[in-house]
């Protein structure tokens, strides 16, 4: 686990994160309330959200909520809203691999679901927050996206493609919010030991991790201290962009 040497200030800030439960979110969460935020989980996963509010102790508040429905978010949203008075940052990390499989052999169910969750529900989660932050006239966005947004993998052309979508859908929020003190911008990972692994097949993580020229998983918390970072009001003039964090794989 990397030391943490900077602390960003998020006293008085109110923070989203999605899929916040366990993995990258999970860190995410836990250094932003460290670093004194209130932080608001939305996730499917209820029990594992009750450990993760329990563990992160003090404002944290527990949202379950399937982001692929616009219902459930709205409903997410009004709810951290009665909660906590607004939402300052968005951290989107919720997501599924999906199965692997050639393209021409694809379910057609399970790229709907990939497409609806990793794709859809980043725009969803978008739409709820930004005209409270337009409004306040301040925002943090960050987008979880993944190395095979910039490159693609094969075998995984629905989960590629959904964080391609995100890459650009942060392009285009970036541009469209930038007269206003709202930054929206993009995270790219290379893979982390986290749950998602699961829904890989051993070929396709030895895959990545060769791509990988630190070869190594990234850890969460260097993840999360990007995170941070993105998500700090230092963090006050870069919009539209991709943060990499791939050890090296995908440099641009």
């Amino acid at each position: 686990m990397p030391r943490q040497t900077t602390q960003h200030d998020f006293t008085g800030r109110v923070a989203v994160v999605t899929g916040g439960a366990q993995g990258i979110g999970l860190a995410a969460a836990r250094r932003l309330a460290g670093s004194g935020a209130r932080v608001a989980i939305w996730d499917l996963d209820e029990p594992e959200m009750a450990r993760a509010r329990d563990a992160l102790g003090g404002d944290t508040l527990a949202v379950r909520c399937d982001q692929a429905r616009w219902e459930d978010v709205e409903a997410a949203a009004k709810a951290t809203e009665a909660a906590f008075g607004r939402v300052d940052i968005l951290v989107n990390n919720a997501g599924i691999a999906g199965p692997a499989a050639p393209l021409a052999a694809y379910d057609l169910a399970a790229w709907r679901q990939v497409i609806d969750i990793d794709l859809h529900g980043v725009f969803h989660c978008c739409r709820a927050v930004v005209p409270g932050m337009v409004a306040r006239n301040y925002g943090r966005i960050v987008n979880v996206s993944s190395v095979a947004g910039k490159e693609g993998n094969p075998n995984a052309a629905a989960y590629s493609a959904a964080k391609a979508g995100v890459l650009a859908l942060t392009k285009s929020l970036g541009k469209e919010l930038a007269a206003y003190d709202i930054a929206v911008n993009a995270l790219t990972p290379s893979p982390a030991k986290t749950r998602i692994l699961d829904q890989l097949t051993p070929e396709q993580v030895s895959y990545m991790l060769g791509k990988v020229p630190r070869g190594r998983f990234v850890e969460v918390d260097e993840a999360a201290a990007m995170i941070a970072f993105m998500a700090s009001d230092e963090n006050s003039f870069t919009t539209g962009a991709t943060f990499d964090l791939s050890g090296g794989r995908t440099t641009y």
